[in-house]
């Protein structure tokens, strides 16, 4: 494979590889730069002594690649922000009190049901200066508040640190934030929030005020807010107030990656700038001009996105394109996207564990890398046919590059992906163009009605082919279970093939059948380990009791009427069924007794009502009034648990008796989901 015969290729994936390293093991601070300043001092040793003795070469290599390593741990510990000295998680105590927080408002999130969020800044605590970022939920009132980038707010309140999923499966919402240094959330009602008069203008603030402007002003002129939410998000990438149902479409038609700006857009904006710049002279200064202009454009452009990581892999990578233009070098587009990857994660290495960023990065590199020989299987003549080939060759390089991990985090498959890329990719390149000169005339309050109007009709038609395509359902295949270990067997078997097909050897022919070998023992073990696996498990269900036993592949619900009813469509259990490879054979009844794995377990439910036995686990559903220590001791279990469902007081009353009578207490709210083998 020639991309890894770049030295850079191999400096970028030892770097990465040290990224990842610190990322899971995070080493103490003092021995990973003490461990970058050997290796520093090691490779300046090498060089000298291979002046001397060229034929020990290999050896300043493996040097560059050890301080490749070091430098990868070093930025990853550099840029985890609960390492610094005066970030709040070092503060003592600020999790498990109250305080008094002041916050500056740094970016605005998709709303929930009942409150607002933003990420904010935090700049004290009680009297403590300190820095870091938390996620403030500031709950929805009939006066509807309203706060901007940049307010200053003072809030008295409890943090809470970010938790760990209380179901299987589910997606890890703290890990999440984690990764993008947010390390606690605070909740506050909108009416005890003290606003401070003074607004801190950054680019951010800025950003957000020039979208606002655009926003405003297309209001105004009556711009529908279906199609306007769409416009903001294709074109200025903010998706908190698309509808939920346009998402789920745009998923379910294999088109999502429209509504996130990303090289597509870029593109546009560079030969949107490039035209406008056409009368200036191409000289020495003149092409000096351009390259400034240009370089600025793009990166207010991401700024005013939101510079997500798909929007600053974009940038970059158009800046060194529009940086080639202006000296007139041909670019090795192989070496600029190493470059980019280098960049960006030497600035924000936290970007390798974002899916948009792993995602973007594999379709680019698949375009680039298998578009190739796709397009060479077929060269028509004809240019509409051309035209529609090169669509579809694309679109097809990019999902084979993408689908593992797509299958991976996603678990779902959009099967008429094609045909929405072939209708909908030429009309995204009129949006775009049609779309840029819009926001630039909105901003200024200057749109012609027909304008913005042929906008809004362009975007509802693309809503409505999108709808079309995503209503048949027979196509999307949903929920397919899928490991890491298939993730990695299946990039080597698309590797492989690839390789194979661009030049057909027997060494790469039998890369390819052991990759598929590969892929048949990872199901094969999965499948034996998945049958072989016997459990009973307490889901954090806070409305309703959810109860479920695996035998294999086979799951037994026990719940509530109205829980059997829905079944598999219930988003908890479906996630369980998913990640472990199951399917749900039948819903009971909630009885008071259980027998699981020679165990005895007794439910009691609201009515208090339990036989007199001696049960192994006693679970506590729908808050029943008891005595608890009186059971203990008629009853002597070994263990009690406590689900979501019953009322938080009565936990605690609960958990103080078992303290008591010594017996272990898990409370589903507290330690997520139970679960007995």
């Amino acid at each position: 494979m020639k991309v890894l015969q770049f030295p850079l290729a191999r400096v970028t994936l030892v770097f990465i590889v040290g990224i990842v390293f610190a990322y899971y093991k995070q080493p103490s601070p003092n021995l990973v730069f003490a461990s970058l300043f050997v290796a520093t001092l090691l490779l300046g040793g090498v060089y000298f002594w291979c002046t001397k003795k060229p034929n020990l070469l290999r050896y300043f290599g493996l040097t560059v690649y050890g301080l490749a390593f070091a430098i990868g741990v070093s930025t990853q510990t550099i840029h985890t922000d609960s390492y610094q000295k005066n970030h709040f998680t070092q503060i003592q105590n600020v999790f498990e009190q109250q305080h008094a927080f002041t916050l500056v408002l740094n970016e605005k999130l998709k709303s929930s049901n009942s409150s607002q969020r933003y990420v904010a800044l935090v700049s004290q605590i009680d009297k403590t200066q300190c820095s870091g970022k938390l996620l403030l939920n500031i709950k929805k009132d009939s006066l509807h508040h309203v706060f901007v980038i940049g307010n200053r707010l003072q809030i008295q309140g409890s943090l809470y640190p970010n938790s760990s999923p209380k179901n299987p499966n589910q997606f890890d919402y703290g890990k999440y934030l984690t990764n993008k240094q947010i390390y606690g959330q605070l909740y506050a009602d909108a009416s005890d929030i003290k606003v401070s008069s003074l607004i801190e203008k950054d680019s951010w603030y800025y950003a957000a005020q020039i979208r606002n402007t655009i926003i405003n002003n297309l209001k105004k002129d009556g711009f529908h807010s279906t199609e306007l939410n769409v416009a903001v998000a294709l074109l200025l990438g903010q998706q908190q107030d698309i509808d939920p149902e346009i998402i789920q479409d745009y998923q379910y038609a294999g088109a999502v990656h429209i509504l996130s700006v990303s090289g597509l857009h870029i593109g546009f904006i560079l030969l949107f700038v490039t035209f406008i710049l056409k009368p200036v002279p191409n000289n020495r200064k003149g092409s000096l001009l351009k390259l400034i202009v240009i370089l600025c454009s793009l990166w207010l452009f991401g700024i005013l996105a939101g510079l997500a990581p798909s929007v600053v892999r974009s940038v970059t990578m158009f800046s060194f394109v529009a940086i080639g233009q202006h000296l007139r070098r041909s670019v090795n587009i192989y070496h600029t996207l190493l470059v980019s990857i280098l960049l960006i994660l030497l600035v924000q290495p936290a970007f390798l564990f974002d899916v948009g960023f792993q995602l973007s990065y594999l379709a680019l590199f698949f375009i680039l890398w298998f578009h190739p020989l796709l397009s060479s299987l077929w060269e028509p003549k004809n240019k509409i046919s051309k035209y529609i080939w090169d669509i579809l060759s694309v679109s097809f390089a990019a999902q084979i590059g993408t689908l593992p991990l797509s299958l991976y985090y996603f678990h779902q498959f959009p099967g008429l992906f094609f045909i929405t890329n072939l209708v909908i990719i030429p009309l995204t390149g009129f949006i775009m163009g049609l779309g840029v000169l819009v926001m630039v005339l909105a901003f200024f309050d200057q749109c012609p009605f027909f304008v913005s109007k042929a906008l809004e009709w362009s975007l509802f038609v693309v809503d409505k082919i999108i709808h079309t395509i995503a209503n048949a359902e027979q196509f999307i295949i949903k929920d397919i279970p899928f490991t890491l270990t298939f993730l990695l067997s299946s990039y080597a078997v698309v590797f492989s093939t690839i390789l194979w097909f661009k030049k057909p050897q027997f060494q790469r022919l039998v890369a390819v059948l052991v990759s598929v070998i590969v892929v048949q023992i990872a199901f094969l073990w999965n499948k034996w380990q998945v049958t072989n696996q016997q459990e009973w498990v307490v889901f954090n269900s806070k409305k309703n009791t959810l109860i479920a036993e695996r035998n294999g592949r086979t799951v037994t619900l026990y719940a509530n009427d109205s829980l059997q009813k829905v079944g598999a469509k219930n988003k908890t259990l479906n996630a369980y069924l998913v990640g472990n490879f199951s399917h749900l054979a039948a819903a009971k009844e909630l009885k008071n007794t259980i027998y699981f794995n020679k165990k005895r377990i007794l439910i009691i439910d609201s009515t208090g009502v339990y036989p007199e036995n001696h049960p192994d686990i006693i679970v506590l559903t729908q808050s029943p009034k008891i005595n608890l220590e009186r059971l203990i001791r008629i009853s002597q279990p070994k263990e009690i648990v406590a689900d979501a469902s019953n009322y938080k007081t009565l936990q605690k009353l609960w958990k103080a008796s078992c303290e008591k009578e010594k017996i272990p207490f898990h409370s589903t709210s507290e330690k997520g989901f139970y679960i007995l083998r």
